[in-house]
């Protein structure tokens, strides 16, 4: 499903409603986490045993056939989660849409609804400079409803004076996750605060206590990395540090091109060093063609 950012600001579309919706169809295909705890998933029927316990008869199945039968389940692993997501000034690009913040947000919540359907506990962490909010790591329903709280909050950002800090963050989520977890992170990966060394210290800090990562890596691709603009005077705003600059884009274009790919490629080398799950999305995507790229790539670490 492709989100449609005017029918969702019109119509003041619940959170939970959409969530609900991108995962519609994905239900029957959840994955296995790689991680062992408790939780079941039904199977199939076998012919009930005299002196059995009755608590899993199918009684629909009795009525129908006049015959007892048992559900058997097999054992789903269960996952902690904490979904780390990025509303610092540069997801508020572009400006009139606020495409990138929509596609993180929302994409949080298709995959908090997803986790929820699993048994799985997810915790809900937004930042920018430090940490703004932060849930505990749950499993219930009324934990997936404040979830959603923070998610809708966060829809509502306004532009402030802080640039990214993701190293700061995620040093800071490293002490206080003490078991084993999944940890998604939904950035552009556009700041000002952390160097290399930094982004990739507070990386293999989280490595080093034996999480899992899968980082979503946002962005307006036709914009921000292919520099489509019309041909004409532009005054460009960096938004994590407000400074200013006019030019048409032809004179900046191979030199910005080349930039952001050097990045981009040092983000790719890094991930793959330590062993990192990039998901490089564009805006204009299906989120639930996002979605399934996690599940295939989740499945894998199965």
């Amino acid at each position: 499903m492709k989100l449609d950012l005017q029918s969702i600001r019109e119509n003041s579309l619940a959170i939970d409603f959409l969530a609900k919706k991108l995962v519609e169809g994905f239900i029957t295909g959840l994955h296995k986490s790689p991680y062992h705890g408790f939780s079941v998933e039904f199977a199939e029927h076998r012919i009930y045993n005299t002196g059995e316990s009755t608590r899993h008869i199918d009684w629909k199945v009795l009525a129908k056939t006049d015959r007892l039968y048992t559900k058997t389940f097999e054992e789903e692993t269960n996952l902690r989660c904490h979904i780390l997501i990025d509303i610092s000034n540069s997801m508020l690009y572009p400006e009139k849409e606020r495409a990138k913040l929509y596609f993180a947000i929302y994409s949080s919540a298709a995959l908090s609804w997803l986790l929820y359907k699993q048994r799985d506990a997810i915790s809900i962490t937004t930042f920018s400079n430090q940490i703004i909010e932060q849930t505990p790591v749950r499993s219930t329903s009324s934990h997936l409803q404040k979830v959603f709280g923070v998610l809708s909050n966060a829809l509502d950002k306004q532009p402030d004076q802080h640039s990214t800090n993701l190293s700061s963050v995620i040093h800071e989520i490293s002490n206080t996750i003490h078991k084993r977890s999944l940890v998604v992170i939904f950035s552009d990966m556009i700041t000002t605060e952390d160097s290399d060394k930094d982004l990739a210290e507070a990386l293999m800090h989280l490595k080093h206590n034996k999480h899992e990562i899968l980082l979503f890596h946002i962005r307006d691709k036709s914009t921000e990395e292919e520099f489509v603009f019309q041909e004409v005077p532009h005054l460009f705003i960096d938004l994590e540090s407000g400074e200013k600059v006019k030019l048409r884009p032809s004179e900046i274009r191979e030199y910005y091109i080349q930039s952001v790919q050097k990045r981009e490629q040092h983000l790719k080398e890094l991930c793959g060093e330590l062993k990192i799950d990039l998901i490089e999305v564009d805006t204009s995507e299906d989120i639930n063609s996002v979605l399934n790229a996690y599940l295939i790539k989740r499945a894998k670490l199965g």
